[in-house]
């Protein structure tokens, strides 16, 4: 419980602090470009909480995301460490697709929407496909983000099923979807626990998948595309293969 605490203060330290920087940047007009103040605030959090815990992530297959394009990060959901881990290690100007109750957390909601984080109301769902084609005008600026699509995270660190809303956004961005894996992130703190258990994290990077020529209509193949190659970086992360 003593990792735990020194973890929280640190929390409550450094998440004041880089918000309040983004806020004032998003105060000030400055808008997101790479390695830039948004980014610089997001990498240093997620460092800042990732040593707080004890956690030293590595990333495996990141010389396969595409350099040329902002892509669509797909992406399991086990624990609140997956954003610090992915924030720290994916390439990319990396910003997230979150439910819109975030925006209005103090500063935290702020600053994310000061460094153009993408809201949906899921209870919603043309709201939410609307927010999806604003998001696709967000990608053509550079941007790259990342969907949890299961939608939540999982209570038992299996592979739950897919939406369809995030390959939507890809298929309306026609960017590459890039299927991710986190793996040691469940144990490391499981949803509804509060106690940090310090251990190896990698997150696994599978081979791209193109959207160009897609439309609306092959979102569903899409997303069984892209649930296949994060279920196979599963079994390589269980198998603990590169």
């Amino acid at each position: 419980m003593i990792r735990t605490g020194w973890f929280l203060l640190n929390l409550l330290i450094w998440t004041t602090f880089f918000a309040t920087v983004a806020i004032g940047a998003g105060l000030l007009g400055v808008k997101p470009k790479p390695h830039g103040v948004y980014d610089w605030c997001a990498g240093g959090w997620s460092r800042k909480m990732l040593w707080a815990a004890g956690v030293r992530p590595t990333l495996v297959g990141g010389e396969r995301v595409p350099t040329d394009t902002p892509v669509v990060y797909v992406s399991n959901h086990q624990s609140w460490f997956d954003i610090w881990v992915l924030f720290s290690l994916l390439p990319g100007q990396v910003r997230f697709v979150a439910k819109k109750e975030l925006r209005r957390t103090p500063l935290l909601g702020r600053a994310m929407y000061a460094a153009r984080h993408i809201f949906i109301d899921r209870g919603n769902r043309q709201a939410a496909f609307a927010a999806y084609d604003e998001a696709a005008r967000t990608i053509g600026e550079g941007l790259s983000p990342v969907v949890f699509a299961e939608g939540t995270r999982s209570r038992t660190g299996q592979l739950q099923p897919f939406k369809k809303g995030p390959f939507v956004l890809a298929i309306a961005a026609q960017v590459p979807v890039v299927p991710v894996y986190c793996a040691g992130t469940f144990t490391l703190l499981p949803k509804g626990s509060v106690r940090i258990r310090p251990h190896p994290v990698t997150v696994y990077v599978g081979e791209p998948i193109a959207t160009a020529g897609m439309t609306y209509e092959d979102r569903t193949a899409l997303m069984e595309a892209a649930w296949d190659a994060v279920a196979r970086l599963r079994v390589d992360a269980t198998a603990g293969r590169d």
